[in-house]
């Protein structure tokens, strides 16, 4: 296995030398009628504050399954996941997914829908407050002039833009994204891709993704995580991203070192175990 730390560049967020979350040993299993399913096996990896990660792998190699043990959706049979320092237990505001699917209340506006979000983890904050936090979140996310629309109103990438203000508006130290873009098309995906490069880039979180598009990681990530075929599924090499931030998509095409780190990328798929 191969694996390496991302070192400080010229435009990227501002990252820490501390280890800000780390995975020792995780190892989630599931029964089954044939008997335990293993479905991830000793998965170390350590994540630096304000870094992208993106995960790759074969369908069934347990990448939501590494996700869910970060957002506390999923507790490991073995190991351990920390965040600065402190066990992960349950979920919290302080690390907010994204799914595929919008998840969104359909009888409610885009407003409505990121305000309750946040009004359940807060509560006690002023109702003004509040009004200008999910204003404030959707026009950063681009729905300035669509946030009274309900979910049918709303075409597949503004449907998703609600839910990522939704996560963005609990100012969370923590985004993980699975297969968000999947169900777009081509471009509203760029679109998308764009938007949420900018938008981690200025609030300054960190980000953990999974996502079957390498494109997508090459131009998003700080590090492409690759993980080995399930069962029982590990981490087989980790790929530097060696482009500085902002990123522009037509000068990295132009690169000779996109086109080596994609193929390093299909190799590894096509193998399904490290080089």
């Amino acid at each position: 296995m191969t694996t390496s730390t991302s070192a400080p560049r010229s435009g990227t967020l501002k990252t820490t030398n501390q280890d800000f979350i780390s995975f020792q040993g995780v190892t989630k299993t599931y029964p089954s009628r044939a008997g335990l399913n293993v479905v991830i096996k000793n998965i170390d990896l350590t994540v630096k504050q304000g870094e992208f990660i993106c995960i790759i792998g074969h369908s069934g190699c347990g990448k939501s399954t590494l996700l869910n043990t970060l957002s506390g959706f999923a507790t490991p049979n073995e190991g351990q996941v920390t965040m600065n320092g402190k066990l992960i237990t349950k979920p919290g505001p302080d690390r907010m997914m994204v799914f595929q699917s919008y998840s969104l209340m359909p009888w409610m506006t885009a407003y409505d829908n990121v305000y309750f979000g946040l009004d359940s983890v807060h509560p006690t904050k002023s109702k003004s407050e509040k009004d200008r936090i999910v204003r404030d979140t959707l026009t950063m996310v681009g729905l300035g002039e669509a946030m009274e629309k309900k979910p049918t109103q709303l075409s597949g990438g503004m449907r998703q833009r609600v839910a990522i203000a939704r996560a963005f508006c609990l100012r969370p130290e923590v985004l993980i994204l699975d297969e968000p873009f999947g169900a777009l098309d081509a471009i509203t995906k760029e679109e998308m891709q764009e938007e949420v490069s900018e938008i981690v880039r200025e609030v300054g979180c960190t980000v953990l993704m999974v996502t079957h598009d390498i494109d997508e990681c090459l131009f998003l990530a700080d590090r492409l995580v690759m993980m080995t075929e399930g069962p029982a599924a590990g981490i087989g090499e980790i790929l530097e991203i060696p482009f500085e931030r902002p990123r522009d998509r037509e000068q990295m095409l132009e690169d000779p070192r996109y086109y080596e780190l994609r193929n390093r990328a299909l190799e590894f798929l096509y193998s399904g175990n490290s080089h």
